[in-house]
């Protein structure tokens, strides 16, 4: 059986849903407050494991009460956490958010953890794996400081990224960051820069999502807004989750990122990650 292995952040997110984001030096009362497990690579396993995909987690994560709540949250949506790296001490990394209902927006403020890295050495066979990190230089692409998900490695022991054929995945603002206006402007400037094969994806909110194809092709799908915009935060995680899957079960690119954009439209218009299908 083939699963997909998700390397990366696990955190703790602390929610607060307010009608309207407080002024300064106010005292201001929650409509509700929650905590939910989050990090990139959390969050895809998440939506992956609600999309039917047999997944697993590989990551590191300090001891202490919130730890638990994050492994047993894992647990309960069936990710293979046999790859799970504890450490001795440290702490976990937090995220307090403050989600505006009538806004349908978030902020959120991060905390770093303090738990020693983890740096994957080997891979069980019979793996498909996607690996979400920010860095630079990696994966073949030089400088771009971009998620990168990987699929393949059957093996023993992982190739070395820049073997394998990846799908990267831009964010707005790491293009916007480059001065790029547009996901077509940044695929077009940023192709050259990744290895070639690969398939370059970029998400642009509202306006929908591009990709550029191993063969150099560019095709596009609108969003799919919800009709009351609820919680935005995890959008881009599910987004991500849902190319994963529709590419790892053979779909077209394009059939993948209409697929993404649908899925990260039906997060938008519910508070967590339980309804998206």
């Amino acid at each position: 059986e083939k699963r997909i292995l998700c390397v990366g952040l696990v955190c703790l997110d602390i929610i607060s849903v307010v009608e309207a984001y407080p002024a300064e030096d106010s005292d201001t009362r929650c409509v509700s407050q929650r905590w939910q497990r989050g990090g990139n690579a959390s969050n895809s396993c998440t939506v992956l494991a609600l999309l039917g995909a047999p997944c697993a987690f590989m990551g590191s994560l300090a001891p202490g009460h919130a730890a638990d709540f994050v492994l047993t949250d894992l647990q309960r949506y069936g990710v293979d956490v046999g790859h799970v790296v504890l450490q001795p001490v440290g702490c976990l990394p937090t995220s307090v958010v403050i989600a505006s209902t009538s806004r349908g927006t978030r902020t959120i403020l991060h905390a770093h953890g303090c738990a020693m890295p983890l740096t994957p050495l080997s891979l069980s066979p019979k793996f498909h794996w996607a690996q979400q990190w920010v860095a630079a230089g990696q994966g073949g692409a030089a400088g771009l400081p971009a998620q990168l998900c990987v699929a393949g490695g059957v093996g023993g022991v992982a190739p070395p990224v820049p073997a394998l054929l990846p799908q990267v995945f831009i964010s707005k603002d790491v293009a916007r960051h480059f001065g790029y206006q547009s996901a077509p402007e940044a695929l077009r400037g940023l192709h050259s820069r990744v290895q070639p094969g690969a398939t370059l994806i970029c998400a642009w909110a509202e306006e929908g999502a591009d990709a550029v194809g191993p063969g150099g092709e560019l095709v596009h799908s609108d969003a799919f807004p919800p009709e009351t915009l609820m919680d935005t935060l995890g959008a881009g995680d599910t987004f991500n989750a849902a190319i994963i899957f529709a590419l790892s079960a053979g779909r077209t690119l394009q059939d993948a990122l209409t697929f993404g954009c649908q899925i990260a439209g039906r997060k938008c218009g519910i508070q967590g990650f339980d309804g998206i299908i």
